[in-house]
């Protein structure tokens, strides 16, 4: 039998436990934020899954950019 991949959820998921002991240093407030850019690269998973060429962390972490540059669009609309 073959190897078995893990899906990209289980990727952003191993790599949100292996930043556990930054979270936990991290102000409440702060650890909110941490899981709400975890949560936003969960939004992009396809995406992720298709970057066979990055490191796991750096298309994570695209991901992240990419829903902070949307919301910074969406803010920057609201003023117009």
């Amino acid at each position: 039998m073959g190897r078995t991949l893990a899906t990209a959820n289980q990727i952003i998921l191993d790599e949100q436990a292996a930043f556990a002991d930054f979270r936990r240093a991290l102000r409440r407030e702060d650890q909110q934020v941490f899981d709400a850019l975890f949560a936003a690269a969960r939004k992009h998973t396809a995406a992720i899954s298709q970057a066979g060429h990055a490191l796991p962390f750096e298309a994570i972490l695209l991901a992240m950019l990419l829903e902070q540059a949307r919301e910074l669009e969406r803010l920057r609309g609201s003023d117009e």
